[in-house]
């Protein structure tokens, strides 16, 4: 096959004359990721955490759909929105420093022993960095190709999972994490470029929906 062929790989537009030589864009690579947290637990550093991640959820957003009757029909409009929860999945590691911060966490949020709470959620509230990467690594440092940063997070669940004589696979510690708030960054930067980019307001010039 000619390689000159190979920049026919995509589909054609009529409306985009160049679409026809530009061929096909490298997707990003669900395996190639890192997640982080800050203010997990009270021990440091908790990159332990980093490390034995198995697999992680990106966020999910949704508005509350909302409804005004009319005469033969409906009208329907955005109501307020909600991030929904991130799944991320530990393996359990020999030196226990996997559970030993979820242990933490849990015992800000909760004292078990003391069947205390926290005064407040800011006590115990995390932020939790979902970064995709490039592949690189070691001394060709991988480039960060899209960051999410979930604001006000704490775990609603975690699932230590079975024990079972018949499997072979690693031990799990699976966590369910709330965020608050959650904002799509480049690297080493506060500014959204996607999800929390700066966008002029829409005023409408009219009352209608």
């Amino acid at each position: 096959m000619a390689i000159g062929s190979l920049n026919k790989f995509t589909v054609p537009l009529a409306s985009d004359a160049s679409s026809s030589t530009q061929g096909m864009l490298m997707p990003k690579l669900k395996y190639r990721f890192r997640v982080m947290f800050e203010n997990f637990g009270v021990s440091t550093p908790t990159t332990e955490l980093t490390k034995q991640v198995q697999s992680a959820a990106r966020p999910n957003l949704q508005f509350a759909n909302q409804t005004i009757e009319v005469y033969n029909s409906k009208i329907n409009y955005a109501g307020k929105h909600t991030w929904q929860t991130i799944a991320i999945s530990l393996r359990d590691d020999v030196s226990g420093n996997v559970q030993k911060l979820v242990g933490e966490q849990l015992q800000k949020q909760f004292d078990f022993l003391e069947q205390s709470s926290a005064a407040n959620a800011i006590d115990y509230k995390f932020t939790l960095r979902i970064e995709m990467l490039d592949g690189g690594n070691g001394a060709d440092r991988p480039t960060v190709l899209e960051t999410w940063e979930c604001y006000g997070c704490y775990l609603t669940a975690v699932n230590y999972q079975n024990l079972a004589y018949g499997e072979q696979t690693p031990a799990m510690i699976d966590l369910t994490i709330q965020p608050d708030n959650c904002i799509q960054t480049p690297e080493n930067t506060g500014v959204g470029t996607n999800v929390g980019r700066s966008v002029a307001r829409s005023l409408a010039t009219g009352a209608g929906t």
